[in-house]
């Protein structure tokens, strides 16, 4: 999203971290800007009875929860290290003195939030169907979005498919079944067990 080169003349420093490490948790006050470099973050949320909710999964050249940083909120989600991973970590008055000083870059994140949002309401409205290819659908839908090619089957869905009923709220097994009929509708593809949409 944003040049690294850019990051690292306002001082951002790169931190490196494991599988299941914990980048903020919920309820904690946002103070830096962070972009993956390398590696794999995960948004999620833990409900009452203590099932994961995943809201995202982040890869190279995303940024975490960024938007938090233009308001004073604490962090509705965990982001959690999925596979080993560098970010570029900014604090957030560097942040904003960097936007200040670059507001082509500041109109450039902000289009890119508004994408961002714009298909995740879209992914929402699709988690609220009863039909679980709906769901699936809607979640695929988002992710290939970023991706920048629309082409059929050109998108290599980098969820697994646990990560994909935590993200919808269904069954592992309706998903692997869910997935197994979108395919016999051409709908995505499988190879070598990964989802191309």
């Amino acid at each position: 999203m944003i040049a690294q080169e850019l990051l690292l003349s306002y001082g951002a420093t790169a931190e490196h971290f494991y599988p299941a490490d914990v980048i903020f948790d919920e309820g904690s006050t946002p103070k830096y800007y962070y972009q993956i470099v390398k590696g794999t973050i995960k948004l999620n949320h833990y409900n009452e009875s203590g099932k994961e909710l995943i809201l995202a999964i982040l890869t190279p050249g995303f940024s975490v929860c960024e938007l938090l940083l233009f308001i004073d909120k604490k962090y509705p989600v965990n982001a959690v290290v999925v596979e080993q991973c560098t970010t570029l970590k900014l604090p957030k008055a560097d942040f904003e003195r960097m936007l200040d000083e670059n507001p082509a870059l500041s109109r450039d994140i902000n289009k890119f939030l508004s994408e961002r949002l714009y298909h995740k309401f879209i992914m929402l409205e699709n988690n609220t169907s009863t039909q679980a290819s709906v769901r699936i659908l809607g979640v695929l839908d988002y992710h290939k979005s970023f991706s920048g090619d629309e082409t059929k089957y050109s998108f290599e869905v980098p969820l697994t498919r646990q990560q994909l009923a935590s993200m919808t709220g269904l069954r592992v097994e309706t998903v692997i079944r869910t997935i197994k009929n979108l395919e016999k509708q051409n709908k995505l593809e499988i190879r070598n067990r990964k989802i191309y949409f």
